[in-house]
């Protein structure tokens, strides 16, 4: 009988097994598709700009630049000066044709001297207003316009002396009224020639907070009067 030289050949059948799992393993996974790494898609949306022809209709597909709203500090300053002398000069207004509407008015609501020294502190603040103005550096985008803004509150001013004058002269009320058309003029320049200035600057107008132009001037409802003042 020949003999076994392996007396136990069981043995290699294990580490033979691990083996081809293991070969089996490798080539399966090699065999694999090769995975690609998913790109984060881009949900943001451009930016659709729009053009404003003249039409005023925004046409597709085109940009516009729309104009900086915040101003140059020094030009936002000088600014803000006008639209509060502005302000206080329409409230001079208001104060004029309250004097005015009261001493026209039949019976008459507002006494001679009441009326002196109402319209004299009126002209007192207008000429106050001129100085506030003439205080302001007007940067060199609203220079030129700064002319118009200080005409008028001189013209302001000067018309409210006038009114003044003309309310102590012995005439029928004449110089008075036209004074007071004239300070409505000039307050209505004023509104203007701010406008202008935010306008340059590239700012929208204030809101518009005043009375139609043209209200300060009441009707003529008395006779004259030459005995109290014109």
């Amino acid at each position: 009988m020949a003999m076994n030289p392996d007396p136990k050949p069981g043995r290699w059948i294990l580490p033979l097994v691990v083996l081809g799992m293991v070969a089996f393993t490798y080539f399966f996974v090699r065999a694999l598709p090769t995975g690609t790494a998913e790109t984060p898609s881009d949900t943001s949306l451009p930016s659709a700009a729009t053009t404003v022809p003249d039409d005023g209709e925004p046409g597709p597909g085109s940009s516009t630049t729309l104009p900086d709203t915040a101003a140059d500090p020094a030009v936002q300053a000088y600014l803000d000066g006008a639209q509060a002398v502005l302000t206080s000069l329409e409230e001079l207004q208001r104060e004029m044709a309250s004097v005015n509407g009261g001493f026209d008015a039949d019976p008459r609501t507002v006494d001679y001297q009441d009326a002196v020294d109402r319209l004299g502190t009126i002209a007192e603040q207008a000429d106050g207003l001129v100085e506030e103005i003439d205080a302001l550096t007007p940067p060199e985008t609203v220079a030129t316009i700064h002319e118009a803004i200080r005409t008028a509150i001189t013209t302001a001013a000067a018309a409210a002396d006038e009114t003044l004058a003309g309310l102590q002269s012995t005439d029928d009320g004449t110089q008075r009224r036209n004074a007071v058309a004239a300070f409505d003029t000039a307050v209505s320049d004023l509104q203007t020639a701010v406008a202008n200035a935010r306008s340059a600057a590239g700012l929208e107008s204030a809101p518009d907070t005043t009375q139609p132009p043209g209200t300060t001037t009441p009707p003529d409802t008395s006779s004259p009067d030459t005995t109290t003042g014109g």
